[in-house]
């Protein structure tokens, strides 16, 4: 923020009395505050949210006669962000904005840094017009400076005029400002910049293909000489600890790294393919998880589903889906709503994915026998109350699993399948007895994840086709009136749901920005919870299908994940694209 001078911060105290932003006597009354606590007067005002940083610096603004620029929802153009350089951006707190008129728009928390100005506009060598905006709103923009990929081909580029000088040269003698290491370095800052969960180096017969998996999608990214692909995998084996002359079997490795001042888990899977090795990058951002199941999008009668299964002395809590819809994460949020000093709560992982204080928790390791039926064995010698077991694979983890949840335990874990339905007879094939699962068995969930559409995003009324499918899915749920509203949106754990029988109905789509690809940004979970009731538990001693016990659950009220798609695209959560793609196995 500015510096400010006795005569500007009477006339913003002025300002903010006359324009009714703050009364006058709580303003005098921070004034003589002020003055016996020697406390800068603004600070104090801002600590004790009597008013925010972006109130105070419209109002510094008008009174310095600088434009206000809000930027805390701005998106800019990657192009017009790279008119001035990250570092430069940092130094002054000032980022572009648009091209006008052969002038370049800049926001500055200080805006009446001269020195500054003229520094940037012989920077850019043209005239600048300058906006004044909060510290908050530049950070904002200082976040979306993705790193620049040219350094990789620039590092490619040198490592192999490198390789061809040194054709029998050890890759051991790696070092860290290795081109290499830097070309690592700058995809690892862009991943993490874009909020990839995932990174594939592929070799091709003439070139490395490198994409990213953001928000489920994979898109490429860049293309490297073929010639950086061994250096470029040895340096990843390197740091992974693994076999850097073992190119035949695939090898599993990890390291965490600290990128972009985020401290980032890097799981390792390389395989060997027709043209070289391909390695998977899979990013673990230990910063960015909350756990808690309500901000992951449970809701209502799930919610509820959900809270009374975890807190029954016993049982199995297992949780279905396919490879990448969040099973693990759902886990990890149960067992941070019934985390307690009271309770041991001991997990077998595949491997640990993120670490949770006051949990114990362990690392499957074949190599030397701890796989997850001998660590289950284990498990159970240590006293748990609640045991998690990353995933039941075989019908010796099952079978344990099982007598666990008979003996007085709380057992979560998660099974590959379609739907929560399909857990069942998923279970019959790794010949667990019928009534052995009825009796365990407390609850199940299915799940799905779908991009979120975008903050920026234009809504539009839903065409015939799909108000047909809106009805056709979830009609019967909607509210018949408007006396009803209230009571169905809170039993389904949503905000004014519409009224069922309209002719359209309101959807959102987002906008295709660099920063927000197809309008979307994000993920949220779509869930089905099934409570096995005493009819599902004889539908399962009775060996039925899944669809059979499917109608049986919908029949008592458990809303399916297509329904709660549908539900979450109304609310302008997602698309009802978005949800018959994920959901199109799902019956």
């Amino acid at each position: 923020m500015a510096l400010l001078t006795t005569d500007m911060q009477d006339k913003l105290i002025a300002l903010l009395s006359e324009e009714g932003l703050v009364q006058k006597s709580v303003l005098d009354a921070a004034v003589a505050e002020s003055k016996q606590s020697k406390q800068p007067l603004f600070a104090m005002l801002t600590e004790k949210n009597i008013v925010d940083d972006e109130m105070l610096t419209h109002a510094i603004a008008q009174i310095s006669g600088v434009p206000y620029v809000n930027l805390t929802n701005s998106l800019i153009n990657q192009k017009v962000l790279d008119l001035i350089p990250e570092d430069v951006a940092e130094r002054f707190m000032a980022v572009p904005l648009a091209d006008v008129q052969n002038r370049l728009a800049v926001a500055m928390v200080d805006a009446s840094n001269v020195q500054a100005v003229d520094y940037l506009s012989n920077k850019v060598s043209r005239p600048l017009k300058v906006f004044m905006a909060s510290e908050a709103g530049v950070r904002h923009v200082l976040d979306q400076y993705k790193t620049d990929l040219s350094s990789v081909d620039a590092a490619a580029k040198e490592s192999t005029e490198e390789a061809a000088k040194e054709e029998k040269a050890n890759i051991k003698t790696i070092v860290q400002d290795s081109p290499i290491s830097r070309a690592l370095s700058t995809i690892l800052e862009y991943a993490v910049k874009s909020r990839a969960s995932d990174i594939h180096i592929e070799p091709l017969e003439t070139a490395l293909k490198i994409r990213c998996r953001v928000d489920g999608v994979l898109r490429e990214i860049m293309q490297l000489p073929k010639a950086i692909e061994p250096a470029l995998v040895s340096r990843i084996k390197i740091l992974s600890n693994l076999k850097i002359d073992e190119h035949r079997v695939p090898q599993d490795g990890q390291f965490a790294v600290k990128v972009a001042n985020k401290e980032v888990d890097l799981r390792i899977a390389i395989s060997p393919v027709v043209w070289g090795e391909q390695v998977v990058v899979r990013l673990l951002d230990k910063s960015g998880s909350s756990f808690n199941i309500e901000e992951m999008g449970y809701a209502g009668r799930a919610l509820r589903a959900i809270r009374k299964g975890i807190h029954r002395p016993n049982g199995m809590i297992l949780t279905s889906g396919p490879t990448g819809s969040g099973k693990s994460t759902s886990l990890y949020a149960l067992i941070q709503e019934i985390k307690d000093d009271t309770v041991n709560i001991v997990t077998l992982e595949d491997p640990v994915e993120y670490k949770i204080g006051g949990v114990n928790q362990i690392q499957v390791n074949s190599d030397v026998g701890l796989t997850f039926a001998s660590g289950l064995r284990s498990i159970l010698r240590q006293d748990p109350d609640v045991v998690m077991v990353g995933e039941i694979r075989d019908e010796e983890t099952a079978s344990l699993a099982v007598q666990a949840a008979l003996t007085g335990h709380l057992v979560f874990s998660t099974l590959h399948t379609n739907s929560a339905a399909g857990v069942l007879p998923r279970l019959l094939d790794m010949k667990i007895e019928p009534f052995l699962i009825a009796s365990t068995v407390n609850t199940i969930i299915g799940q799905r994840l779908v991009r979120r559409v975008a903050q920026k995003r234009d809504t539009y009324q839903s065409s015939p086709i799909e108000t047909q499918n809106i009805l056709a899915t979830v009609g019967h749920l909607l509210p018949k009136s408007q006396a009803e509203v209230a009571q169905v949106s809170a039993d389904l754990g949503y905000k004014d749901l519409p009224l069922a029988g309209q002719n359209a109905y309101t959807l959102v789509k987002g906008k295709d920005t660099p920063a927000t690809p197809r309008g979307y940004s994000g993920r949220a979970g779509l869930y089905e919870v099934m409570d096995v009731s005493e009819n599902i538990q004889r539908l399962i001693v009775n060996r039925v299908t899944s669809g059979q016990i499917q109608k049986q659950a919908v029949a008592e009220g458990m809303i399916t994940m297509r329904q709660d798609g549908y539900l979450k695209a109304l609310q302008g959560i997602t698309t009802l694209e978005e949800v018959n793609r994920v959901t199109a196995d799902t019956a």
